[in-house]
């Protein structure tokens, strides 16, 4: 820690080892990514297949990706905020912007996911596929408006510090 970082300015481990925020985000959303995706799983074996019966695949779709949607997102804000962006201060703020971004990306996918099950594809395989499109959608608006903070200029290839 350098004399004039606070512990809270201090980048965080992840990113003070990669030292690239693009690789932080990358690693973080795989484990997140994977996390959602058995989070998704487990939900379908569950609640896909009770809701499949009592009202059809394509209700059983949203309701899969909707419960799988609130684990996810609270579990990656937790992730982003503590291994990449490493902010502090303003968490419901943050927390409503970053549900946000994955409003977009869950809209999206409630559209697509559908077809695609209606189309003959399993649901998680269809899942999986739809995740290329979301994790793009992810990555820049987390970066450019969840965590961001009035007045600043993120930098890609350094840890962020002073975010408050």
């Amino acid at each position: 820690m350098r004399p004039d970082e606070t512990p809270a300015e201090r980048p965080g481990l992840l990113l003070r080892l990669v030292r690239d925020q693009r690789i932080a985000f990358l690693l973080v959303g795989a484990t997140n990514t994977g996390f959602g995706f058995l989070v998704f799983i487990a939900f379908d074996l569950t609640l896909g297949v009770w809701v499949d019966a009592a009202a059809g695949e394509t209700i059983g779709s949203l309701a899969v990706l909707l419960a799988a949607h609130v684990i996810s997102v609270l579990f990656a804000f937790v992730m982003y905020r503590t291994f990449v962006f490493r902010v502090r201060g303003h968490v419901l703020r943050d927390l409503a912007r970053f549900e946000s971004v994955y409003l977009v990306a869950i809209g999206i996918n409630a559209v697509i996911l559908p077809i695609l099950v209606n189309l003959g594809w399993n649901r998680i395989v269809a899942q999986l596929a739809i995740l290329v499109v979301t994790t793009l959608i992810s990555w820049f608006g987390h970066r450019g408006f969840s965590f961001r903070r009035q007045g600043e200029v993120a930098t890609e290839t350094e840890p962020e510090r002073g975010r408050t």
